[in-house]
């Protein structure tokens, strides 16, 4: 078929990759899904071909050889000359006759809303923020960690739990029952051994982000230190919901305020409501609610607003993805 008015979709994680090839009408010809997506880790080339070994696979089986568009949602496109960076190495690959870069909290956000238009808060293995209006303003962060005033996601929640644990064993600190919740994760019955192995390699790094599940079940519980964790998430999540919307002058306005992560779709009562309640005294207009469809489905959205598709095929792909 060759090119073909359609889009190609890109919503690349760290840990997973999915496409989508979606004709001009809303019709989903193709869906493939691959690995994680690191250039950080090993560089732009190495990690736009681990991408073009999903989108092969998904043009195969759409049968075409190329698209009109290209619309990635991509994570680690942090900044600015990144997204331009990573447009030009997939322009190169010569996918689509045009490619948008966007970071990957956009797809979040426009899956979870019928117009470009609102605010969405990612909160997974770190935490990021975004907004957009339909006349293309946006506002964002840098999301880089603490070096651009972040705090939080699942490995900032873990990090500060096993910080007010270890205080708590050792007496620096208050006590608290994550000292003991946190270790007996692991099958350890301290936290000086919990700290031995992660310090060892007895236990990897990468699972300390198992813990951020233990830190609100231990909240939950009524724990002091641990409630205090949760709510400063919730802080945090608000703050930065609160600032987009100054930025994009809509806090007075009913707006859309999108959650959306492993931490905040878990929906933890705690943390849930006293977000909520925050929105409530800052942001008044704001509506939040926890998005559940596939983020793809937000890259294929951003790419049909970009190549004027009607109404009806934005509403035809919806219904494909929101089953």
């Amino acid at each position: 078929m060759g090119l073909t008015p359609c889009v190609l979709a890109v919503d690349a994680g760290n840990s997973k990759t999915d496409v989508a090839v979606v004709t001009a009408g809303g019709d989903v010809l193709a869906t493939a899904r691959g690995g994680g997506f690191r250039p950080p880790a090993v560089g732009v080339e190495r990690a736009v071909d681990t991408l073009a070994d999903v989108v092969t696979r998904a043009f195969a089986a759409a049968g075409v050889t190329g698209v009109d568009h290209v619309s990635a949602c991509l994570a680690n496109a942090d900044l600015p000359v990144e997204e331009e960076q990573l447009a030009a190495a997939l322009h190169a690959r010569a996918w689509g006759t045009s490619v948008d870069v966007r970071n990957d909290t956009f797809a979040i956000l426009r899956a979870g809303v019928d117009e470009p238009r609102g605010v969405a808060v990612v909160c997974g293995a770190g935490v990021n923020c975004v907004g957009m209006r339909p006349d293309g303003r946006t506002a964002r962060f840098p999301a880089l960690g603490r070096v651009s005033g972040d705090w939080g996601g699942g490995w900032g929640l873990a990090e500060e739990a096993l910080w007010h644990a270890a205080r708590a064993e050792d007496g620096r600190g208050e006590p608290t029952e994550l000292a003991r919740t946190l270790p007996a994760h692991f099958g350890l019955g301290s936290m000086y051994a919990l700290i031995e192995a992660l310090h060892l390699g007895h236990i990897d790094s990468g699972r300390r982000h198992e813990l951020a599940p233990v830190l609100f079940a231990t909240a939950a519980g009524g724990d002091r230190v641990a409630r205090a964790i949760v709510g400063r998430q919730a802080d945090e999540v608000v703050t930065m919901a609160t600032v987009a919307l100054t930025r994009l002058d809509l806090l007075a306005e009913e707006t859309p305020v999108l959650l959306g992560g492993s931490v905040l779709a878990a929906r933890h009562r705690l943390l849930d409501e006293r977000i909520r309640e925050l929105l409530a005294e800052r942001a008044p207009r704001a509506v939040p609610r926890v998005v559940t469809a596939p983020p793809v489905l937000g890259a294929v959205l951003l790419g049909l607003d970009r190549t004027g598709a009607a109404p009806e095929a934005r509403a035809r792909v919806r219904a494909h993805f929101d089953v």
